[in-house]
């Protein structure tokens, strides 16, 4: 028989992803928001049935776990809330600049301290689902900021409507303070009314000066999007399987974590922002980089001694 919990978090695990809880009859079917939420419904039915949502909407979520889920949204939204600063006065998407009312970066930093204390940014690594996830953002608001809109939509919206119940989840199943550290994330302090903070949003949206074709790649981009948080969800769902109760994750031994997400120099090669020597350079200053290089320099020792033996 279920838990209460398991009951409980079975009814709102129906609801996670919708964020269009009430019909508008003003719109038209050719809004944006109207096509979003259309060409949407299949992504948002995949991310519904996700092992990794399945799981933690059952109160089933480690706590090593939590945090490295904690780690991902804030190399997200570090490089999401980064560009939207950077077209916060591009029409084509200025009218859906929100910083005080929905930017996330600065509440998840003190969840990230709750987690792993004051030197956080020492102990945090970006993963590789991650990093595919932010470099998509990064060239979206550098090449194509009216795609942006596709990314803030799909996280934002659902921040505000299946994030809450996530929060619930989390506070229960991990036993976290009812004073609300650890899940700062999710709590909006600006926003008074998530209903109508939403249909504004969307409202918003609509108002947007956009042609059909425009329209079409968003919602095309809001699915890749979707993409992407599917990837890192069944990154941390594989990194789950292999946690014991008693196991001190270490996190992704792949990109370390810094609070601008431009400074990874594989990133900042990519983007053409530094030349092939300079982020050698940066690469090779790297930790596990240094380690991997004096092991070569140790074998390459040994076999030439053994040689002039």
């Amino acid at each position: 028989m279920p838990s209460a919990m398991e009951g409980s978090e079975g009814r709102e695990e129906r609801e996670i992803l919708h964020y269009e809880e009430t019909e508008d009859n003003s719109v038209s079917h050719t809004d944006l928001s109207e096509l979003l939420k259309e060409g949407t419904k299949e992504s948002h039915d995949s991310a519904e049935n996700t092992q990794f949502v399945k799981d933690f909407l059952k109160g089933r979520i480690k706590k090593e776990l939590f945090k490295l889920a904690t780690v991902a949204l804030y190399f997200t939204y570090s490089a999401l809330e980064e560009e939207m600063d950077h077209n916060k006065e591009n029409p084509v998407f200025a009218p859906l600049y929100f910083p005080v009312e929905l930017h996330r970066r600065e509440a998840l930093i003190k969840d990230l301290k709750y987690f792993y204390g004051e030197d956080w940014e020492e102990k945090i690594q970006c993963s590789e689902a991650t990093q595919h996830y932010v470099e998509r953002i990064c060239h979206v608001g550098q090449h194509e900021p009216e795609l942006l809109v596709a990314h803030a939509y799909t996280r934002y919206m659902g921040d505000l409507s299946g994030g809450q119940v996530l929060k619930k989840v989390a506070q229960r199943a991990l036993k976290l303070p009812s004073t609300g550290e650890g899940i700062q994330f999710y709590v909006f302090d600006n926003i008074s009314n998530a209903q109508q903070f939403k249909q504004l949003y969307r409202a918003r949206m609509n108002a947007l000066d956009l042609d059909m074709s425009t329209k079409e790649r968003i919602v095309e981009e809001a699915n890749r999007a979707f993409r992407f948080n599917m990837q890192v969800f069944d990154e941390l769902d594989k990194i789950g399987r292999s946690l014991t109760e008693e196991e001190d994750a270490g996190g992704f031994p792949v990109y370390k974590g810094t609070e601008n997400a431009h400074k990874c120099p594989y990133y900042a090669y990519k983007l053409g922002k530094v030349g092939p020597y300079h982020a050698a350079v940066a690469l090779a200053k790297q930790p596990l980089v240094q380690l991997l290089l004096v092991t070569c320099v140790a074998m390459v020792a040994a076999t030439a001694a053994w040689f002039l033996l």
